[in-house]
């Protein structure tokens, strides 16, 4: 099978953690470790959240006092493309991959007219304490929400369009390389009436750019690995439980916070409403069993409308299943 993994930022660097390159190195050893049983007999496509990453340089960029001005988010989301993408090449090398592996640095096309540069809501950088974190807006004009029990800054977070490295990345897939592509979302660029590129500040959610790239690539799986074990219901009360299995049409009544679970939970939906297969949820260390459907939660198409009784005249006695929670400007 051809299988998309979106591995989460915060699972390449943990809350707890200092943002030490050795904490991170570690981190991306593991991944790299629960990641290459799956090379064996799939072909794989990794995709990586940057939010940590991308949040610590551009704390770095303004409080640089030799810069004019910082540097742009496009620009430090590009950054650590490289970065975490060098680590993972290397790791998954070290960790038995007899593939070719490389990684892309990838351009996300997105629209200046996304409503979600008018509603910042990716979480980025590091947490802090609300007096911290409303202190941190005033000096640097950011903007701040809470996020859990703590407080992080949030950006803009458009929709992905398309890819502009998809060619090279489906050149790739038919030599049989193993692809770290869409790191932190991609790189966001809009184009000009001249068909000319240009970056734009905003952080794209790499859950989406993920989903994008598996509805591209033709996936068989998309997995959202985490730093945990599985969507809950009832999160948060004495009623949380795991999911193992859920359909489409099941997921709008779970009211998933927006920066949180819900973008993974959507993201799934996307995928698995667009094309049919399965796509599912979960730790980065359970990979294998999320794929074998033994662990995580997985994301299944609608239920089939129930049917009537043979004994009552008619046939089918339902409507169409609502639609999947898709963020607004999600396109297949």
């Amino acid at each position: 099978m051809r299988i998309v993994v979106a591995l989460g930022g915060n699972a390449l660097l943990e809350r707890k953690d200092r943002p030490d390159a050795e904490v991170e190195r570690r981190h991306i050893r593991e991944a790299a470790a629960a990641l290459a049983p799956l090379t064996v007999e799939h072909q794989l496509i990794v995709c990586h959240g940057n939010g940590p990453q991308v949040g610590l340089l551009a704390m770095e960029s303004e409080a640089d006092p030799s810069l004019r001005a910082s540097y742009p988010l496009d620009a430090l989301g590009a950054q650590t493309q490289g970065m975490i993408g060098y680590w993972l090449t290397q790791e998954l090398r070290n960790a038995g991959v007899s593939h070719p592996v490389v990684a892309v640095i990838t351009q996300t096309v997105v629209d200046e007219a996304d409503p979600g540069f008018a509603s910042p809501s990716k979480f980025i950088g590091p947490t802090y304490t609300r007096e911290v974190a409303e202190d941190l807006a005033d000096r640097h004009g950011w903007q701040v929400r809470a996020d859990g029990p703590a407080w992080r800054r949030v950006v803009a977070s458009p929709q992905p369009l398309g890819i502009i490295e998809l060619d090279c990345i489906e050149q790739l897939l038919h030599i049989g390389a193993v692809v770290i592509c869409g790191g932190g979302g991609g790189a966001p660029v809009t184009r000009d009436l001249s068909g000319q590129l240009r970056g734009i500040e905003a952080v794209v959610d790499k859950d989406y750019t993920s989903t994008r790239i598996a509805l591209d690539v033709r996936a068989d799986r998309l997995l959202l690995l985490t730093d945990v074990t599985a969507v809950m219901r009832d999160f948060g009360t004495p009623r949380e439980h795991a999911i193992d299995r859920i359909s489409t049409d099941e997921l709008a009544e779970l009211g998933l916070p927006a920066g949180s679970m819900g973008p993974k939970v959507a993201a799934g939906a996307w995928f698995t409403t667009a094309t049919g297969h399965p796509s599912a949820i979960g730790a980065l260390a359970d990979a294998e069993a999320i794929l074998a459907g033994t662990a995580g939660t997985t994301i299944t198409g609608p239920k089939p409308p129930p049917t009537v009784p043979d004994n009552t005249p008619g046939v089918l006695a339902a409507t169409a299943p609502p639609q999947p929670p898709v963020s607004k400007g999600a396109t297949a």
